[in-house]
């Protein structure tokens, strides 16, 4: 498409990282297998992505390492960032460990910022014990020779006077780049330029912005942190993840060369990247973003279940909609519990769930919902 006088000059042309196949496993009843991960990154890189984030580990014996594997076979582990989840030093050890053996390069922490999260998963929403806790993980990191991104999970939401502290300390320590998450999305496009200018104005600092999709505007709320100074955007192949999904890669990148005039991508591999990523995830041929979709308010971890407040700025009732449970391998104790409160099956969970997962494994691993594991149950007590 030839120049026009209209394009809007941006601070300087955004970076690119793609989470489809690390933010999916967030995504209830979705799971990638090593062959389409490959073909994913594949294309991803041919498109001009430059980071390919594949996966989650903490700890020994990762479930995710046959895709971390076939990234890194795929484009190579210079082209792989692979998210390792913080909880406490210990912990943050053995996942080091795990993502030595894998061959991973780059890593990326997940560490809650806000105090709901914070508390929630850190078990404390102290801002001293959260600083403390990432300096200790990125240090750990940088000694062992890791390039590091570090997070603020739920970071669109963390005061500025707690988001500010945390980030500096973070570069303090040695961290390569900083990832806002708008893990709850809740800003406006202009509220999103005031949020990341603070960040960009700390020294040394190389920020990139994560935005969720329940209110549409994570294309915008992305290109909007660009202008106020973010280096990276993360992004999503049609716009998948969990609850409203994600910014989507191609309205973003297609944004990027109509308003932007931005020529550096190949565009000619989206629509095939789509049909991969869309098919491979169990979603057939279009994923719509937003409050009204299946999986908005679709949730496959015990925590979000117990406590959607910490994810959702409005209720799934508010839009006429429900609270549900998928999920297909990825069954635990704690979710059967969840599914099973208030039902008329009585059944020892812990088995229960070991006789489920096992019949997952030999069916193919279909969707569950809560109905589909009461069912079970009773197919159980049955047995």
């Amino acid at each position: 498409m030839a120049a026009t006088e209209n394009h809007e000059e941006l601070p300087s042309p955004p970076r690119i990282s793609d989470a489809t196949l690390r933010d999916s496993a967030h995504m209830a009843g979705v799971e990638f297998g090593p062959d389409d991960a490959a073909a994913i990154a594949g294309l991803l890189v041919r498109t001009g992505v430059e980071l390919v984030e594949v996966g989650m580990v903490s700890g020994p014996g990762s479930k995710d390492a046959p895709l971390v594997e076939a990234v890194h076979d795929a484009v190579g582990p210079e082209r792989g960032m692979t998210l390792l989840v913080v909880r406490d030093r210990q912990q943050v050890a053995r996942a080091l460990d795990e993502a030595e053996r894998l061959g991973v390069r780059h890593i990326m922490y997940s560490i809650p910022t806000s105090e709901q999260h914070a508390q929630l998963k850190l078990g404390t929403p102290s801002a001293k014990f959260l600083n403390a806790l990432a300096r200790s993980a990125i240090t750990q990191a940088k000694e062992r020779g890791f390039h590091v991104t570090f997070s603020g999970e739920d970071g669109a939401r963390t005061p500025r006077e707690r988001l500010v502290p945390y980030v500096t300390a973070g570069f303090e320590a040695g961290a390569d780049r900083f990832r806002l998450a708008e893990t709850v999305a809740c800003l406006s496009p202009w509220q999103m330029e005031t949020v990341i200018g603070d960040l960009t104005a700390i020294d040394g600092s190389e920020i990139e912005i994560h935005s969720h999709n329940m209110l549409g505007m994570a294309v915008a709320n992305s290109l909007a942190a660009v202008r106020a100074g973010a280096r990276w955007i993360s992004a999503t192949v049609g716009g998948i993840g969990e609850r409203g999904g994600n910014a989507p890669l191609a309205e973003l990148l297609t944004a990027l060369r109509v308003v932007h005039g931005d020529t550096r991508f190949d565009l000619g591999h989206l629509t095939e990247l789509s049909r991969l990523a869309l098919q491979g995830a169990g979603l057939g041929t279009a994923f719509q973003s937003g409050p009204t979709t299946p999986h908005a308010f679709a949730y496959e971890l015990p925590g979000q279940l117990s406590h959607p407040e910490a994810y959702e700025t409005l209720p799934a009732e508010l839009v006429g909609g429900s609270r549900e449970l998928r999920v297909r391998t990825r069954l635990t104790p704690a979710l059967v519990k969840w599914a099973l409160a208030d039902s008329a099956a009585s059944v020892d969970v812990d088995a229960f769930t070991g006789w489920l997962v096992d019949r997952q494994q030999n069916t193919g691993g279909p969707l569950l919902d809560r109905d589909a594991i009461r069912k079970a149950a009773i197919d159980f007590q049955a047995a």
